[in-house]
């Protein structure tokens, strides 16, 4: 199975409470924090919604 590093390189700061659930739900708390997941539907939907604040790379 396909994997990603996820990793969040912008605050969360005055974004909508959706955005904010969604980075803890992938398990990204600070800045500069990282996650690796198991490539899904679930996972690209939840990374499309916030991907103006991480950056994702293929593992």
């Amino acid at each position: 199975m396909e994997k990603i590093r996820i990793t969040k390189v912008k605050s969360a700061i005055d974004r909508p409470r959706k955005v904010k659930a969604t980075l803890e739900a992938l398990g990204l708390r600070k800045v500069n924090s990282s996650a690796e997941h198991v490539v899904t539907p679930q996972i690209e939907g939840m990374v499309k919604r916030v991907a103006h604040l991480v950056s994702v790379e293929k593992i």
